[in-house]
């Protein structure tokens, strides 16, 4: 009886350790994207007046040959 007491023990330390190590985990992952963020904030549309004027000087270079 006191061996399956010892194991029931260990079997329910063991199941904490697990979940304190999931929940740190979690905590770290999130503060590592969190950190992460402002590297990947700035998302700038591409300017359609540098594509416009590529076209133009395309054109031109095109009617000229």
């Amino acid at each position: 009886m006191e061996t399956m007491l010892g194991f029931a023990g260990v079997v329910v330390i063991t199941m904490l350790a697990l979940f304190a190590a999931l929940a740190l985990q979690t905590a770290l992952l999130h503060l590592t994207l969190r950190l992460m963020q402002p590297a990947t904030a700035d998302r700038r549309q591409v300017r359609m007046t540098v594509a416009h004027g590529t076209r133009m000087v395309a054109r031109a270079f095109q009617t000229q040959r």
